[in-house]
């Protein structure tokens, strides 16, 4: 068994949208990583690069075009090594649902609980780059 992650959010914005988003580089420097690299296509490989020292690595576990997108860690943290984190994508009146996960977590340590509040307050930061624009500087963000 393992320690889950979930948070869910609406996002006024398309599930198209929503998907490039979370799996287009260009997308993710602007909301999560300093550069990153990969293509949303099962089995590829993504070099999430935050620092010198946070340089990691996964895989597309699942993907589905506009919606779902799924990574397990290849090379990361050792706390992050053994998890998978994804989005899925539900249309919802005027908004997409994003269910987002990160699971099987070993350890209900420190840092899993610092990943979950650090995950709430970045997909906030999505959300506000999707819906207004907003591209919060890397160094700012949690």
């Amino acid at each position: 068994m393992g320690f889950s992650i979930f948070h869910n959010l609406h996002i006024k914005v398309s599930q198209n949208e929503v998907f490039d988003a979370v799996s287009q580089p260009k997308h993710l420097d602007n909301w999560w990583t300093l550069k990153s690299s990969g293509i949303p296509e099962l089995h590829a490989e993504y070099n999430l690069n935050f620092t010198d020292d946070y340089n990691w690595f996964g895989i597309v576990s699942k993907v589905k075009r506009n919606e779902s997108f799924h990574l397990k860690m290849t090379d990361a943290d050792k706390d992050w090594n053994p998890t998978t984190f994804g989005f899925d994508l539900e249309t919802k009146s005027d908004s997409t649902l994003v269910k987002f996960c990160h699971v099987n977590w070993q350890n209900d340590n420190h840092h899993f609980k610092h990943s979950s509040f650090c995950w709430a307050m970045l997909l906030n930061g999505l959300k506000n780059y999707l819906e207004k624009g907003i591209i919060i500087p890397f160094e700012d963000r949690n």
